[in-house]
């Protein structure tokens, strides 16, 4: 690792983006000091910093002072970008220089949550594996095909280190403590918050309609993951059932008890998910993202959103500040296939955007830009 060599104390410095989420960057702190407690000894250190030094604001509404970032990069060792929601314009450049100039000085790199979209379109993870929380993930592998995205909590590759948020920055903490000294300190440390277990890099994130799919049947588990390769090309449900070993109507069963409807409406549930997922974090056209997900046409897609999700793929979009493509909901796309038969679930709550994604500035989104927060009442 890159550590292996650095006498103590190993040193972090945590790049604060204003609305960062506390969580994530408790969990990463925390660790360290109690590690330091054990110990008797300083041996981890770390520093916060903003792009100019001023205070950063954090979800919650706490104001953490920092120092500017230029200062804090002396000595460390590594920088982690804490992620949150508003970057000005103006700023993007410097984000990315900074993140850039301390890779090129040999300093790692690495990100709490939505911060793995600003290490991205810096170009350091190109050819990386890395994560990002869950309700990022579709948009997130869309924009940069060059990264090697997973859906595990936390990636540490060589120089790289990124976790998907929340307490997911408590195990990949835990896992340098463990690596860099032993596994029975980072054990104690782990009691110390009654965190019962150390989950490693291989666990998966339990996010989202997937949540529940690591508990159920074998047959189903191998279902899921056919739709989920299928998204775009949809396949019929008796190709599922032979997929899984099942006869169409013991799938059909299999769904019912466990899941509560029929594979079709899970499929488009899937299916719709992504799309939201798309609408929110890229600025692809929606007609792209209709034909993405397996729908025929924008006004197909928009029938089942708003069944779904209450509004209309445009509704959401301008919640989100998002800018458009030149394609009208109606306009017929490609072919694609839907299932016409069923009945909407009940609708659910817009999520937060992320950082912005693109290759330069000027693709920066509005909502990104100025901080537009998608759970407001319009």
């Amino acid at each position: 690792m890159f550590y292996d060599e650095v006498t103590e104390p190993l040193t972090f410095s945590f790049l604060l983006i204003e609305n960062l989420s506390l969580m994530s960057l408790s969990s990463a702190i925390e660790p360290l000091r109690s590690a330091n407690r054990l110990i008797g000894r300083e041996v981890f250190r770390w520093r916060l910093c903003s792009i100019d030094g001023e205070p950063v604001v954090a979800s919650n509404g706490i104001r953490l002072d920092a120092a500017p970032v230029a200062q804090a990069l002396e000595g460390s060792h590594a920088i982690f970008v804490c992620g949150g929601m508003r970057i000005a314009p103006d700023d993007v450049k410097r984000y990315l220089a900074v993140l850039r100039g301390a890779a090129r000085r040999g300093i790692a790199v690495g990100s709490l949550s939505t911060g793995s979209y600003l290490l991205a379109w810096a170009g350091l993870l190109d050819g990386y594996r890395c994560t990002i929380h869950w309700e990022n993930g579709a948009a997130f592998e869309e924009d940069f095909p060059k990264v090697i995205a997973t859906g595990k909590i936390y990636e540490i590759d060589r120089d790289r280190m990124t976790c998907s948020g929340g307490t997911a920055a408590m195990d990949m903490m835990l896992h340098v403590i463990a690596d860099r000294y032993d596994p029975d300190l980072a054990q104690r440390v782990a009691n110390q918050f009654h965190h019962e277990r150390i989950r490693d890099a291989n666990d998966e994130q339990r996010g989202g309609r997937l949540r529940r799919v690591g508990s159920l049947p074998a047959p189903l588990q191998r279902t899921v993951q056919t739709m989920q390769r299928h998204l775009e090309a949809p396949v019929s449900v008796g190709e599922l059932a032979q997929a899984a070993g099942l006869s169409p109507r013991q799938l059909e069963r299999l769904f019912s008890q466990h899941l509560g409807m029929t594979p079709a409406r899970y499929y488009l549930s899937l299916r719709v998910d992504r799309a939201r997922e798309l609408l929110i974090y890229t600025s692809q056209p929606i007609l792209e993202i209709a034909v993405a997900v397996g729908f025929a046409s924008t006004s197909h897609l928009s029938q089942w959103f708003k069944r779904l999700h209450g509004m209309r793929p445009s509704e959401l979009r301008e919640r989100a500040g998002r800018r458009q493509g030149p394609q009208a909901e109606g306009q017929a796309g490609p072919a694609g296939s839907d299932v016409t038969s069923l009945s909407p679930p009940a609708g659910s709550d817009v999520a937060s955007p992320s950082l912005p994604t693109g290759s330069d500035v000027a693709s920066l989104s509005p909502a990104v830009a100025f901080g537009t927060d998608l759970t407001a009442k319009p």
